[in-house]
């Protein structure tokens, strides 16, 4: 179905150049988009595909709009990313997949007499919600979605194909060779607006309960160990893994393939780099990263703690030549 440049305007405000009567019947990137699809320009490293692209309108910020204007129709507003995210919102309303056309509990989903689900949930196909389970107002649980028991989920949560919320979390205790397993007694509790990837998997709580704040978006494939607590509007994208008890601040995020060790505290602001191993807690917020090859354990404690010196290090080798006793020979 398409849209009018008219009616995107009118739902999602911004600045119209062009026809308002001016169709478009897709949204595309820049470089491939033909003269019928509406783009954007976000990143001012692209800002040159504005005399290329063949967009038939193209949603911008102040800076571009005599350049957009100049080759055709442009939407002017602060900004074009957020606007893009809207107009994706839109684009969904107005243009709904079947399986939004479905019953709201699929006829091959289990929802055990003793959960709580409320009226406007939508349980999918071949999902299972376990005893005293609470699935919010608005929440979606797209196929192959198992929601363990006593696990609570707020309102408009959506939850992708192959997600485990409330396994048991990996507690294990040594004795005489084998290892007893630790009963995992606490619950999961995820907050509103939350969007979990496929394949993810939070594990419920040994004791108290593992929880996710307000907002929070995961990605594919990532582990979220018992007892972890995560803020408000964190962001982590695939493969992270977050060791049990965890406390990671809220408006944080976290880089593919990035790890946590357990039992650490992570402040409020802090953003992760890809990769990074974080073995010890962070006070402050910022940016923080980097990796190092493995080796036996020794070998590898004692390089990281050379590591950590080598700015000092360069410091006193510079003033040992600028005094003339390092000097080469």
């Amino acid at each position: 179905m398409a849209l009018t440049l008219g009616f995107i305007v009118e739902k999602l405000g911004g600045t119209l150049l062009g026809s308002a009567q001016m169709s478009v019947a897709a949204i595309a990137p820049l470089e491939s988009a033909s003269c019928v699809d509406i783009s954007f320009l976000s990143n001012p490293l692209y800002v040159d595909q504005l005399d290329t692209t063949r967009a038939g309108c193209i949603i911008v910020a102040e800076a571009h709009r005599q350049r957009a204007s100049a080759r055709g129709a442009c939407i002017v507003c602060d900004k074009p990313y957020h606007y893009f995210a809207l107009l994706t919102q839109l684009w969904r309303e107005q243009n709904p997949v079947s399986s939004e056309s479905e019953p709201l509990i699929h006829p091959t989903a289990f929802v055990h007499p003793r959960a709580s689900v409320h009226s406007s949930a939508r349980i999918g196909p071949q999902c299972v919600v376990e005893e005293g389970a609470v699935i919010g107002e608005g929440t979606w649980l797209k196929s192959s979605v198992n929601i363990g028991h006593h696990c609570i989920l707020g309102s408009e949560c959506i939850v992708h194909p192959g997600v485990v919320i409330g396994g048991d979390g990996f507690g294990f205790a040594p004795h005489r060779g084998e290892w007893v397993k630790i009963e995992q007694l606490g619950g999961v509790r995820i907050g509103n607006r939350v969007e979990i990837g496929s394949n993810t998997c939070i594990d419920r709580g040994a004791l108290g309960d593992t929880v996710i704040g307000d907002g929070v978006k995961l990605d594919n494939c990532i582990q979220i160990g018992h007892n972890v607590q995560i803020g408000e509007h964190t962001a982590m994208a695939a493969f992270v893994g977050v060791s049990g008890s965890t406390k990671i601040g809220a408006h944080c995020t976290v880089a593919g393939g990035a790890g946590f060790v357990g039992h650490i505290e992570i402040a409020d602001r802090v953003n992760i780099g890809a990769k990074a191993v974080i073995t010890r807690s962070i006070r402050e917020p910022g940016e923080y990263g980097g990796y190092y090859p493995f080796d036996s354990d020794s070998v590898w404690k004692k390089n990281a703690a050379i590591l950590r010196q080598l700015t000092s290090i360069r410091e006193k080798v510079k003033n040992l030549m600028q005094n003339g006793s390092g000097e080469k020979k």
